[in-house]
Order: structure tokens, then C-alpha cells, then sequence
């Protein structure tokens, strides 16, 4: 009776999976339906489940016209910013953990600086990249994504490192290693699975930004977020080129969590999480 029980549990375990999956993947399922949908199927009413062949005139306008480069824009943007903010934010929180940096609360206090409204903020930043003449720049977004991104990679690696028995890194030190050594040869290859889900997370973070990116950017370095809006319009709405740009830009955030997926789900299990 008891392997009845525990029999049918699984199966309702399995069923409630299912439809939780279903539940997370249809919305993407729907906007690449309509991408490769003809007008007629986007507007039919009952809607149009499964279209009936390929429509991929939405994809080749984009490429045509020069929008998907957006994709392209957002990739560079997030990819050197997550990089700038992975090398300086791992370096911060090992002298936070190690020496004490800023004392108890310094670590407090940078997290909190995540937790400011951008909308607070964004006028102040406009007015200076003005100024600095990195409105519409790779330059300006990357430099601004760094720096907000900055408390969340501190804040997650500073838990990771904490896990890492100090007693190996005395014995690297005393073998004749440098602290550089030390954090590279020791410390990276321990927390590399935080390392990697820290950075996926900073990485998501960068690319679904779009408050910043509307403000800083005219036609230049115009990223996914921002090209996806202009398709929304008064008159009328692009609903096939909407579907089309937004699985080009879903589609890199796929193959990333696809790609990291293993450290990613043993890096939220760690330290960073708990404390």
C-alpha cells in the first residue's frame, strides 16, 4: 500500500512538473508562433494555435533594416559590462572577506545601493553623460552597467568566498604564493560555480535593462529592449516584427542558462543564498 502511495505521489509530482513547464514555456512558444505567422493567423479569432507554414519575412525585414544589430548591441554591451563587473566585484568581495575591508558593514552598505530606484537617479546620470559626451555610446552603457551591477556581484561573491576554508589559502601562502596567486589559483577554481551563476545572473541582469538604454541611447547602440518598443506604435502595432525581434533576443538568453545551467543551480545552492 505504502509503494502505492508513494507510486501515485510521483505521478502527481511528474503531472504538477508538467504543467508548470508548460506554464513558463508557452508564452515563448507563442511569440515565436507569432513571428512566422501570417497577418491573417495573428488577428483570427479563435486564435491560431499552430500556424499553418513559415512566414519568415519578419526575420528577413529585421536583418534587412538593420534592427536585429540590436540584438548584437545588447550582447556586446552586457557581455563586457558582466565581464568589468565579474573581475573588479570578485576582486572587492575577497578583500572584504579576507581583510576586513571597510570594516562589518561595508558589505551592508554596497548591497543597499542596489536597492536605489534607477527613476531616482536617471536625470542626474543623463545630465553627466552629456557632459562627458557618452550619450549613444558602447562606452557610456557599459561603464553605467559596471557600476550597477557592481553591488550584486560583491554582495554574491563575498558569500561564496566565505564558504572556502581559510587554512587552504594559508597553506597556498605558505607554499609561496602571492595573494594574486592565491585568488586565482585557489579561490576562483573553489567558487567557480558561484562564480558562473553570479555571473549569468549579472549577465541577465545587463540585458534586460531598459531605462538607462532608453535615455542614453539615439540610434548608435540602440539594444533589444529599447528596438523591441518602437514597434508599439498608435496607429497600428507590428505584431509579427515584435514576435520576431524578441525571439532573437530570448534566443541568447537561452543558450547562456542552457549552456551554465549545471553551475548555475549548484551556485544558488551555496553560501551566497543562505546568508
Amino acid at each position: 500500500m505504502r509503494r502505492w502511495d508513494r507510486g501515485w505521489r510521483l505521478v502527481v509530482r511528474l503531472l504538477i512538473a508538467i504543467v508548470v513547464a508548460l506554464l513558463f514555456v508557452f508564452p515563448i512558444y507563442w511569440l515565436a508562433a507569432i513571428s512566422v505567422k501570417t497577418p491573417d493567423e495573428i488577428f483570427a479569432y479563435p486564435p491560431v494555435w499552430v500556424p499553418a507554414g513559415l512566414e519568415l519575412s519578419s526575420y528577413v525585414t529585421l536583418f534587412r533594416d538593420g534592427d536585429a544589430w540590436s540584438v548584437w548591441h545588447s550582447l556586446v554591451i552586457a557581455g563586457v559590462s558582466t565581464l568589468f563587473a565579474m573581475v573588479f566585484g570578485t576582486i572587492a568581495a575577497y578583500s572584504i572577506v579576507r581583510f576586513k575591508t571597510g570594516g562589518d558593514n561595508l558589505s551592508i552598505w554596497i548591497i543597499s545601493q542596489r536597492m536605489i530606484p534607477p527613476i531616482c537617479v536617471a536625470f542626474p546620470i543623463f545630465l553627466l553623460f552629456v557632459a562627458w559626451h557618452l550619450v549613444d555610446t558602447y562606452t557610456g552603457l557599459i561603464v553605467l552597467y559596471t557600476a550597477f551591477n557592481l553591488p550584486y556581484v560583491i554582495w554574491m561573491m563575498r558569500g561564496y568566498i566565505q564558504e572556502i576554508p581559510l587554512e587552504l589559502e594559508q597553506s597556498a601562502l605558505v607554499d609561496g604564493l602571492s595573494r594574486l596567486q592565491v585568488l586565482r589559483k585557489v579561490v576562483l577554481p573553489m567558487a567557480r560555480a558561484g562564480l558562473f551563476a553570479t555571473a549569468v545572473f549579472t549577465f541577465i541582469f545587463a540585458w534586460n535593462e531598459f531605462l538607462f538604454a532608453l535615455i542614453l541611447t539615439r540610434s548608435e547602440v540602440v539594444t533589444f529592449t529599447v528596438k523591441v518598443t518602437g514597434y508599439f506604435g498608435s496607429q497600428s502595432t507590428f505584431w509579427s516584427k515584435i514576435g520576431a525581434m524578441s525571439m532573437l533576443g530570448v534566443l541568447p538568453m537561452i543558450l547562456v542558462v542552457a549552456t551554465m545551467q549545471r553551475f548555475i543551480v549548484r551556485g544558488i545552492s551555496m553560501g551566497a543564498v543562505k546568508g
